[in-house]
Order: structure tokens, then C-alpha cells, then sequence
């Protein structure tokens, strides 16, 4: 799947002074904002490629293409000016990724994030995969039609009907317990294609950061341990407080064989559902850096946005061994509302306007080993991203104890 100009033939793309060397992101979210950071501090400049002008990325980077994915002008500017290309989310067009790379070095590849953006596709070849992987996906069904419904097993249910595209944060999700179940959610969903995943008995969910140089070297970061509510990522634990050494194993030799089945370039994470039994099912993946691994700059040797300039620039791959035991907390709009703690409902107004009023950081950065991560984004509303916080400290539990003690300051549920 790699593309053509996707070989170690090619040299490694070294930071310059003068000129400087340019490195392209498509995307201006916080994912492009630490990316430019790790790039910068590497001696690399950045444009980012965004339709809004006021996005985290652009505030950092030293260009902002201020434009559409699939403009051809803003498209040919960024080939024009920088010798690579990389996404900070997965629903970037895949053919405006296939144009950049006519000119530009660009990864992950088209052909890669394509399969990324489609649920069924996913679904499609983790199967194919699977006798290289040791994994299989949930039993599935598509959905695209009344006929489809009708033709439910009786064993796939009950399940969870997801949108085939653009779902993210537990968007386009909906539980269902029966055909009839089926039928109104995929009404709701105005007849979308959909996919139907059978619900299994969850013990936990993990998800492994893996990178993948042009020259086919790739790393596994440890396994991280995700908690969840509302559908978005609540809390990650490294190491993860459930995971054996031998469930650790299999879902990163899964990852190592996922990674090299796509010819993948880039950093991928891959999330695992580990089953009452001990079991292992492969979930999904997402072509970037993501939200579980970011603890990975406070607590590893290379951060997962360090590793994705070096795949990218065809760097030798960094050390990914962790030296802290670490806890990741997601820090949402709702902290900003008096009353609106925990409440992870996006859709609403945020609350009014004069009772809205800063977390208590001072509070927060008097714990030990706390590392705070505000993403610049100026409009805080509920359920929307404001940035993290990570704990790091000598011992695991020392690390948890210091999760609580935030949640404590910050009015959250631990």
C-alpha cells in the first residue's frame, strides 16, 4: 500500500537553517499544535493547512494556509513549500492526500487513511489480516438498507449501529437491543450506511501507539489502559493496572503485524477491547497520533509527535521506552461551568456565559509530578477538548493517587 515515493531509497529529510526545511500538517487542531512543537524543537518550520483561521495549530505554526482540504490551490502551496506532509486527523480527504503526494513526501499514505476512514474497510482488513495479526474484529454486520435489517442473526444482537464514516468521541453510535432498535436509529441516522458491531463482555480497553519508519522499522510504545465516559476519553494509565505480560504481548505483536500489513508510514494507534475471558479483539485504528498516547511527553523518551516528524523525515525512530509510570486526564469544556463537572454532553449552549470561570491550574500544578496541556482554544464548551493533564511519579499508584487528587481540585468524578 505504500506509494511509490514511500521507499528508504529516499534520504532522510534533515532540519536546515537557511533555507529552512518545511514540514506540512493537514489539520489545525491540538494533534497539529504539538506536532509543531515536537517539529520546531527539532529545528523544522510548519504550515498547517486549515479551513478556520483560528484553529490551536495555526496559532503555532509559522504558516497558515488558511483553506479547504480539497482546495487545489491551498493543496499545491503546501506541496510547493514543504518536502513532506502528514494529517493530525483521519477524515482528511484521502484523495487530496494522493495529490500532495505527487510532489511532496506524504504519510501516512492515502491508500492507508482511506481504509482508516471506513469503518467497513477497517473491518474488511483487520479480517484479512487476522492470521497475521491474531486478532479478529467483533462480529459485523453493514447495514444499508431494510433488507439488511431484516437480515440480522439473532446472535448479533444486542450490538451498537455506528455510521461507516466521520464518527469520532462516541459520535454516530447508537446502542440497540433489537431490529426494531436498529430501524429507528438508522432512521435517526437519515439511512447512512451503517455498521452493526455485536456488543461483547468488555473487561477493558487498551490501545497500542506503534510508529513505522519508509525503511520498514517500527516501534511499540507500552500498552495503555483506557477508561471512557460519554463516549469520550476520560483517563489513560500507563502501565495499565489490568494488563498481564502476556495480553501485553499478544496486542502488540497484533500491532507490529497490523503496522506492517498496511506498509504503513507514520505513527498508528491501534485500540484493542480485552474480553471477560482474557481474549483480544482489535477495535479500530486511527492514522496519527491520539488522544491515549499523550502521555507520551511527559513520561517516554520520544513523544509520540517527536516519533511522527521522525517517520516523516525519515528519521531513525526514537527510543519509545517509558521512564515514568504515568495517568492521563482529558480536560474538557465542561470545567469552565459551575454545575457542569463530568457532564459530557456535547450539543449544549456551555452554560451562561457569567458563570463561566477558570479551573483552578495554581491548585493543580502544586501536585507532584503534574504536567498541564492547554490547547489554546479559546471558546470552552461542553464536551469539547481543552487539553490534558498527566501525572507522572516513581510508582503507579503514586500516579493514581495524584489523578484523584486533581479530579478532587478540578470538581470531577474520579
Amino acid at each position: 500500500m505504500n506509494q511509490p515515493q514511500q521507499t528508504a531509497s529516499l534520504p532522510a529529510l534533515l532540519p536546515t537553517a537557511t533555507p529552512p526545511t518545511w514540514l506540512g500538517v493537514m489539520g489545525g487542531g491540538q494533534l497539529g499544535r504539538m506536532f509543531a512543537h515536537a517539529a520546531q524543537s527539532m529545528g523544522y518550520k510548519v504550515a498547517v493547512l486549515e479551513p478556520a483561521a483560528d484553529c490551536p495549530a495555526g496559532d503555532v505554526a509559522e504558516r497558515l494556509i488558511t483553506a479547504g482540504y480539497t482546495d487545489p490551490a491551498a493543496l499545491a502551496a503546501l506541496s510547493a513549500l514543504c518536502a513532506a506532509v502528514t494529517t493530525e486527523f483521519e477524515n482528511v480527504p484521502a484523495d487530496s492526500m494522493a495529490l500532495l503526494a505527487q510532489a511532496s513526501f506524504v504519510a501516512p499514505s492515502a491508500a492507508c487513511v482511506s481504509i482508516a476512514q471506513d469503518r467497513v474497510a477497517e473491518k474488511r482488513f483487520f479480517v484479512d489480516c487476522a492470521a497475521a495479526s491474531g486478532v479478529m474484529p467483533a462480529p459485523h454486520q453493514v447495514i444499508a438498507s431494510a433488507a439488511d435489517i431484516a437480515a440480522i442473526p439473532d446472535a448479533l444482537l444486542p450490538g451498537i449501529l455506528k455510521t461507516v464514516r466521520m464518527g469520532y468521541d462516541g459520535k454516530g453510535q447508537v446502542r440497540v437491543n433489537s431490529r426494531a432498535d436498529v430501524q429507528a436509529a438508522f432512521a435517526a441516522m437519515n439511512g447512512v450506511t451503517c455498521l452493526l458491531e455485536k456488543m461483547l463482555p468488555l473487561a477493558y480497553e487498551v490501545s497500542v501507539l506503534t510508529a513505522r519508519g519508509a525503511d520498514g522499522a517500527s516501534v511499540v510504545y507500552p500498552i495503555a489502559e483506557n477508561v471512557h465516559r460519554d463516549g469520550i476519553l476520560f483517563t489513560t494509565t500507563v502501565p495499565g493496572p489490568n494488563v498481564d505480560a502476556a495480553c501485553a504481548c499478544r496486542a502488540q505483536d497484533a500491532a507490529r503485524a497490523i503496522v506492517a500489513r498496511l506498509g504503513y508510514v507514520g505513527v498508528l494507534c491501534i485500540e484493542f477491547f480485552v474480553l471477560d475471558d482474557g481474549s483480544l479483539v482489535v477495535n479500530e485504528m486511527a492514522p496519527r497520533p491520539h488522544n491515549s498516547g499523550h502521555y507520551t511527553i511527559d513520561a517516554c523518551v520520544t513523544s509520540q509527535f517527536a516519533q511522527q516528524v521522525r517517520a516523516m523525515a525519515r528519521l531513525p525512530l526514537g527510543d519509545c521506552r517509558q521512564h515514568s509510570p504515568a495517568v492521563m486526564l482529558n480536560i474538557l469544556g465542561d470545567l469552565w461551568f459551575d454545575g457542569a463537572a463530568g457532564e459530557n454532553s456535547e450539543g449544549g449552549d456551555g452554560g451562561d456565559a457569567d458563570s463561566a470561570r477558570e479551573p483552578a491550574w495554581d491548585r493543580l500544578l502544586a501536585l507532584p509530578g503534574a504536567c498541564l496541556h492547554l490547547y489554546g482554544k479559546d471558546d470552552a464548551r461542553r464536551g469539547r477538548k481543552m487539553g490534558h493533564a498527566t501525572f507522572v511519579a516513581p510508582t503507579l499508584a503514586d500516579a493514581q493517587a495524584q489523578l484523584r487528587a486533581a479530579c478532587a481540585i478540578l470538581g470531577i468524578a474520579p
